[in-house]
């Protein structure tokens, strides 16, 4: 993999987790299209339509999912169903070494943070089992903004800029899917796309 550095001033950076630091994209499919099964979807999970959410807070792809299928699900029931799945394959995970590499070389000048549509037992949980929790020390989730200000809203990035100190035009973002980039690009940051899926198409204009 080779990740296309802007050039830049930048005095901070933030990464995505699920995807971007960590290969936890197929664990957490897996893990939905279990939850969904027993939760009543009735019909497989599409690959492509799952990959679109990357970095929706989890109980908001519950809802999408529903409302994308015409099913009536209960979105707190299959969240919680799906990350207790999640939880106990997380030990399968393996670090995405490229950005991985960047972030701890970066990291010995400049704060660093991730920021993830993950809840915060999920993602403090990945980042121990990864060996990544020591260099994140700032970790931002749906949980430290108002309801519905996740991914894309620019409302996790802005807080994680404010905890390292970081004006946000001097922020550089990694991430993997379409609602951190716009999320990202909302809160007047520059952007560096992860491709963590072969046929993921995303504009990185």
């Amino acid at each position: 993999m080779k990740l296309v550095i802007p050039a830049g001033d930048f005095a901070g950076y933030l990464f995505d987790l699920d995807g971007t630091l960590v290969d936890t994209m197929p664990l957490h499919y897996a893990a939905w299209r279990e939850a969904l099964r027993r939760g009543g979807l009735g019909r497989d999970l599409e690959e492509d339509y799952f990959y679109s959410l990357g970095g929706v807070p989890t109980r908001l792809v519950a809802q999408r999912i529903g409302e994308h299928y015409g099913v009536k699900l209960d979105a707190a029931k299959v969240e919680h169903v799906k990350e207790g799945i999640y939880l106990e394959r997380l030990r399968e995970a393996k670090l995405i070494t490229t950005v991985v590499a960047f972030a701890r070389h970066v990291a010995k000048t400049h704060p660093v943070a991730v920021v993830t549509g993950g809840m915060p037992d999920v993602a403090r949980s990945a980042l121990k089992l990864t060996g990544l929790d020591t260099l994140f020390r700032i970790v931002v989730t749906p949980a430290d903004v108002p309801p519905g200000r996740g991914k894309p809203a620019p409302d996790m990035f802005l807080v994680a800029a404010r905890r390292m100190g970081v004006a946000p035009e001097r922020c550089l973002v990694f991430e993997d899917a379409e609602p951190g980039i716009a999320g990202a690009r909302a809160a007047g940051m520059q952007v560096v796309f992860v491709p963590s899926r072969q046929h993921t198409r995303i504009s990185t204009a």
